[in-house]
């Protein structure tokens, strides 16, 4: 729909696409469904997985310490992934509920400055995101996206040998709470041009350091041949 919405509805010859979190997935399939229109992604967010697994010690010590990182992180995955409509009748009349559910990832997925949430987002950005699934009564369809997964997959793009073939920029953001792999891990899956290691910044990079991210995806689009 992203691709029929960029070429047959808004008439674009061709487009970049840019993800962090769900984005990183989506931005994953557009390059590797449609290269015939989008001619490069850009993510900040290792989602995808390599269809053979790890293939060095180096590798192998990433997903080690990746899966004792992840352990705090599994309830919150494993609750929208298996019973998102239970969830998501507990939520939609509880305010607080949505705001302490969205906030505490705020807090602890993000390159916090002085530890304090206040110190590195606008409060008003922050009621404006939490007012997005109350006002509009989405949060039973936002999670829903964890259980579509678990269903369908989507994960495991390079199942029969083929990657994103694409120009592919990587922005490492230094506490992105899904740590990356090493750039051999990634190069399996994507066809990587641009591999930045950045200062600072979270999972939530748009909005922690929005020049940081828009100069990286500049120099990456600078960079492609269309």
């Amino acid at each position: 729909y992203y691709n029929k919405l960029m070429t047959e509805v808004l008439d674009y010859k061709y487009y970049f696409a840019q993800g962090g979190d769900w984005g990183g997935a989506i931005s994953s399939w557009l390059g590797f469904d449609h290269s015939a229109y989008c001619k490069g992604i850009h993510i900040n967010i290792m989602i995808m997985r390599d269809s053979k697994g790890v293939q060095s010690e180096e590798e192998s010590i990433w997903l080690n310490n990746f899966k004792k990182e992840q352990v705090l992180q599994e309830g919150y995955r494993s609750l929208q992934a298996t019973k998102p409509q239970t969830l998501a009748y507990s939520m939609v009349d509880n305010p607080v509920g949505v705001a302490a559910w969205i906030l505490e990832k705020f807090h602890g997925w993000s390159d916090l400055k002085n530890d304090n949430l206040l110190d590195t987002y606008n409060i008003n950005d922050l009621i404006t995101n939490v007012m997005i699934y109350l006002v509009t009564n989405s949060f039973n369809t936002a999670s829903w996206i964890y259980y579509g997964r678990r269903e369908e997959g989507g994960r495991v793009m390079n199942t029969d040998g083929r990657k994103v073939e694409v120009p592919t920029g990587c922005a490492l953001f230094p506490k992105e709470f899904l740590a990356w792999p090493p750039k051999s891990y990634v190069n399996r899956i994507y066809n990587v041009v641009q591999w930045s290691q950045l200062s600072q910044g979270g999972h939530f990079a748009a909005m922690e350091e929005p020049s940081i991210l828009v100069q990286d995806i500049i120099n990456f689009v600078k960079a492609i041949k269309v």
